[in-house]
């Protein structure tokens, strides 16, 4: 069974910076495409980063130039850098990986919490 672990998340103030981390247990992760998701309470999930499968990155409006979205494939983990985190990047934040094959899988979420 494949997992995805994810961590890093925490109380930070506005302003700070924190980075997450997904753990993927699962040979193939160098073929996968891994995005970075987040929902906030009352709110539908929205996609916050990710590589296409061209390899090539993709960022929401919202984060661009504060977040930053990398992979190690030696270590099947990828990451998300955010800086300048705000109040309104308060929200549970997904690791989500996608085979070539069609299978999606997604881990628990880790939280972020920005506030003074």
């Amino acid at each position: 069974q494949v997992q995805l672990v994810e961590s890093g998340g925490g109380l930070v103030q506005p302003g700070g910076s924190l980075r997450l981390s997904c753990a993927v247990s699962r040979s193939q992760f160098s073929i996968s495409t891994v995005s970075w998701y987040r929902q906030a309470p009352g709110k539908q999930r929205e996609l916050v980063a990710g590589f296409t499968t061209g390899g090539s990155t993709n960022y929401a409006d919202s984060v661009k130039g504060r977040f930053t979205i990398s992979r190690d494939n030696a270590k099947n983990t990828v990451y998300l850098q955010m800086n300048s985190l705000e109040p309104e990047d308060t929200a549970m934040y997904y690791c989500n990986v996608r085979y070539p094959w069609g299978e999606i899988n997604w881990g628990q979420g880790t939280q972020v919490t920005v506030s003074s």
